[in-house]
């Protein structure tokens, strides 16, 4: 019984890492109920019973932390709750704060379960997460495909009839007639599908550099690589593109040499060919479309700045701990009339709505991920020095994590993902890489 139980608990587990992305699979049940917070609140169910059945109250120090921070953030959250004034607020907050209960205690049970069950378990974890977001970009593709062939909606076909709801390809606008589509897929908003790209981009690149010539591996994430990158560019993403820039400029420090290599010219000729035909067959249509999306005094870059200024007026309201959770919407509707309305902008929204205490327990939380980052790469030194041919997979895994990294908090100067549930994953190959690999140091 208990082996069987551990089995449910693993699967539940697998399938919310697999899911994470997937934001428009939806219910509008207590707000917005997504699959992957009905498969989170299973697992964590089955995840207490099992400890519970074996008396098990250990939990390593990395999953210790990370609880701790959910304590932490849970407490400015808590204190912001008294900074509410409307029943609206009230709403939002509530809805914030089960999103953020869900996806910190899923972190901290998570780390505790991978370093549980080791390397095998943590690399298992790294691929079904990389696997839910090629999943996505893959219907992102067909999403695409269908509104250029027949100006159809996908959604409508395949995921209102599951959900319920209406949802479709993002319209950016149209030239002589003809729309323009940026492929959103599962996520809800192009922009957040191309921050999101970044993360398996970033990660397996490095990975990919390093493989041995023979591997059979090294051809199949050649064509992951290309076609995630042929995405990320589908989605005419500039806050996709900023983050990637910076993690590639993080990449260059320990893989300047592989920049005009083979192995990275010929992947990035075959793309580039593929995107050279495209345009030319219709080339007035693309050109417009590029030229938009390079000028920088246009509505959607003024109203992505214009959100900063948001910050000293709401700090002179309440400079300690913000406005309350999830409420920067309420107050943008008090001042301008817009209703449901997002920062566009994870720092403006850790500002206003938990004020200088929630910022800085952020900067404390990135600090310590920057400080396990940090500890993973020097174990792969450590190795590399010993001559363990397992350093040739730890570091660029180790440099792939920190660029990602870097990666996220540059996009999200203009976007928020920070605070969607695929991060909490991304934190938790962070947190529990230097202890899932530890253990070979000590066998060396």
């Amino acid at each position: 019984m208990s082996s069987r139980r551990t089995s449910i608990t693993e699967l539940l587990f697998f399938a919310t890492v697999f899911t994470v992305t997937f934001a428009k699979i939806h219910w509008a049940l207590a707000g917005d109920l997504s699959l992957s917070d009905v498969l989170t609140a299973v697992f964590l169910v089955a995840f207490v019973i099992r400890r519970y059945e074996r008396s098990d109250g250990r939990f390593a120090r990395p999953a210790a932390v990370a609880f701790g921070f959910f304590i932490a953030f849970l407490l400015v959250y808590l204190v912001g709750f008294f900074n509410l004034g409307t029943t609206e607020a009230l709403g939002q907050w509530a809805k914030g704060m089960i999103k953020f209960l869900l996806h910190f205690l899923f972190l901290a049970a998570a780390v505790a379960l991978v370093l549980r069950r080791g390397e095998r378990f943590y690399w298992k974890t790294l691929w079904v997460f990389f696997g839910g977001i090629a999943a996505n970009a893959l219907y992102g593709l067909a999403q695409l495909g269908d509104a250029f062939a027949t100006n159809g909606n996908l959604d409508a076909t395949v995921l209102s009839p599951i959900t319920g709801g209406a949802s479709q390809i993002n319209i950016y606008g149209a030239v002589q007639g003809q729309s323009v589509y940026r492929p959103n897929a599962l996520t809800g908003d192009p922009n957040h599908l191309a921050i999101e790209l970044t993360v398996p981009l970033l990660v397996l690149l490095p990975m990919y550099l390093r493989l041995e010539s023979g591997d059979r591996r090294r051809k199949q994430l050649m064509l992951l690589l290309s076609f995630l990158f042929v995405m990320e560019l589908s989605t005419l993403s500039r806050s996709g593109l900023l983050g990637l820039v910076a993690g590639l400029g993080v990449l260059l420090i320990p893989y300047r040499r592989h920049l005009f290599s083979r192995r990275l010219l010929l992947p990035l000729s075959g793309v580039a060919c593929f995107l050279l035909a495209v345009i030319a067959w219709r080339a007035h249509f693309f050109s417009a479309v590029l030229r938009s999306r390079v000028q920088t005094g246009d509505g959607g870059t003024n109203t992505h700045l214009a959100v900063y200024s948001f910050i000293p007026q709401t700090l002179h309201l309440h400079p300690l701990f913000g406005l309350g959770l999830n409420n920067f919407s309420v107050y943008y509707e008090f001042i301008t009339g817009r209703t449901n309305f997002g920062p566009h902008s994870f720092y403006v929204s850790l500002m206003v709505e938990t004020g200088l205490v929630g910022s800085a327990v952020f900067a404390v939380f990135a600090w310590y991920l920057f400080g396990r980052l940090r500890r993973a790469r020097a174990i792969g030194r450590t190795l590399q020095a010993l001559h363990d041919p397992f350093a040739a997979r730890l570091r660029p895994l180790a440099w792939g994590l920190t660029a990602a990294f870097v990666s996220t908090l540059a996009a999200n100067a203009f976007y928020l993902t920070i605070s969607f549930y695929y991060f909490f994953v991304f934190v938790l190959l962070v947190v529990a890489a230097p202890s899932v690999f530890a253990p070979r140091l000590a066998d060396r």
